[in-house]
């Protein structure tokens, strides 16, 4: 896992809801375009889930 998506994963665990990758670089101080990538990393490795469209949490 890069070291990207380890920040998102940390920022959506901290925020306690879900959120949208936009909420996630804000919180994170990320470039948008990374977080899309480092997102599209934890969706393919069923690390994160969708609980309502367009906002994601962490698995579990």
């Amino acid at each position: 896992m890069s070291a990207d998506a380890d920040k998102v994963l940390e920022v959506m665990a901290e925020a306690g809801e879900p959120l949208n990758a936009g909420a996630v670089a804000e919180r994170s101080g990320m470039d948008r375009k990374a977080v899309d990538k480092a997102m599209a990393e934890l969706k393919k490795d069923g690390r994160i889930e969708s609980p309502k469209r367009c906002y994601w949490a962490p698995k579990g």
